[in-house]
């Protein structure tokens, strides 16, 4: 059996998919979620498990054209939207799949995807954004793309479509690989393939990834120079906690020590590494802690980012039913202000501090946001001070900030 996800916009008719996908339905499993992105697009994704002979081909007119099928799948970090960043699905969900905070990938089994799978995406891509650039007569313009979904009706579900006009028109210059943890493929598989991704599109210029420390930690350093070597230039690691009591609550599968030795292994073989954190994420019980080692650890690792991710209970979420049932007290948000400001407060690095997320709600005396919310964020030490005159003003509103 095999997994096709089939991705539209809210607002296109579900009956029509649900038409679709009825033979598929007849042979397997199928059903639908709501997803709700940062910038308010809803989209509907209906999984569908089959034989793989009977697979559903995306951007297919049935009775003639040209068949576009790859997968995109749903998560990227905000920087990457930001940047329009090609999305290219190296893996399905996550290896680890156990943090305690986390709903992304609970519901799906993780799914290694072989090198010519993804090879068929990255040509399929490139054959989609050479037909849409064939009909602009150059740059893509919404009104060629409007030609190219009536050629192929299918593509009308795809959000990939979408991403990929998107991509060209902002300059094709990035890429990130879906999904969780690509690190995880085998170093000579996921080689190749970035060695192919590149020679494909030579436009790019930057291709990041999420990964997990242990991930890193475990691929030696000639691997690791080998995967920067093919073109890998950026890891997105997620941190959380610096504290090993708050890693082991949220059952991350790391300690604190582990991410210092993959933050600093990552950066030797040539990476950019941007650390996500969660202001928070230790509740009223364990704020200190949290907050001191967090910022001990980051100190320690001296990442290119540091982008927080404030904590919220996942409803569904082991956490989540934790704060539903009183064994985890949350801290308001001033309370996370109080917290941030003694993490910033003891960090020395020489990073960019991003608030690069919706998460970071907290607003300032005149009600606008407390934090720029640009991807580059604060470059410290510089602007240390400055970040710390905004948390005061976040502290003003007392009760305003929650």
């Amino acid at each position: 059996m095999r997994r096709l996800d089939l991705v539209f916009r809210v607002g296109y008719h579900v009956k029509t998919v649900a038409e679709d996908a009825a033979p598929a339905a007849a042979h397997g499993k199928m059903s639908v979620e709501l997803l709700h992105e940062r910038r308010l697009l809803c989209f509907a994704c209906v999984h569908v498990d089959e034989p793989a002979g009977r697979l559903i081909q995306l951007g297919k007119d049935m009775e003639s054209g040209p068949t576009y099928d790859f997968e995109t799948g749903m998560y990227r970090p905000p920087s990457e939207g930001g940047s329009h960043s090609l999305l290219v699905r190296f893996t399905r969900n996550c290896p680890w799949n156990r943090c305690g905070f986390c709903g992304m990938y609970k519901a799906e089994k993780f799914q290694l995807r072989t090198v010519e799978e993804i090879k068929r995406d990255i040509d399929a891509m490139a054959a989609l954004c050479r037909e849409l650039q064939d009909i602009s007569g150059g740059v893509p313009t919404r009104a060629a793309l409007a030609v190219l979904v009536q050629r192929n009706p299918g593509l009308r579900y795809h959000h990939g479509v979408d991403m990929l006009y998107h991509w060209l028109v902002s300059g094709a210059r990035t890429a990130f690989l879906q999904d969780a943890n690509s690190l995880i493929m085998k170093t000579s598989r996921l080689v190749e393939v970035l060695t192919y991704l590149r020679r494909v599109f030579r436009s790019i210029e930057r291709v990041t990834t999420y990964a997990r420390a242990r991930t890193v930690a475990l691929k030696s350093r000639e691997e690791l120079a080998d995967i920067r070597g093919a073109g890998l230039d950026r890891l997105h690691l997620g941190l959380e906690s610096g504290d090993d009591a708050v890693l082991k609550m949220v059952r991350k599968g790391v300690t604190a020590d582990g991410h210092v030795k993959a933050g600093r292994k990552a950066l030797a073989a040539g990476f950019q590494v941007s650390e996500y954190w969660m202001p928070g994420l230790g509740g009223v019980d364990m704020w200190e802690r949290h907050a001191e080692n967090t910022a001990r650890v980051l100190n320690e690792i001296n990442p290119h980012y540091i982008r927080s991710r404030p904590f919220y209970p996942w409803p569904g979420t082991p956490m989540g039913d934790a704060f539903e049932r009183g064994a985890f007290r949350m801290l308001s948000g001033a309370g996370q202000l109080i917290e941030l400001r003694r993490t910033v407060g003891l960090l020395t690095v020489s990073s960019r501090v991003c608030f690069d997320h919706a998460g970071n709600f907290w607003k300032d005396r005149c009600g606008r946001l407390l934090f720029s919310h640009d991807y580059e964020g604060y470059n410290f030490p510089e602007e240390k001070q400055r970040v710390l005159e905004r948390i005061e003003d976040g502290l003003s509103v007392g009760a305003g900030n929650g």
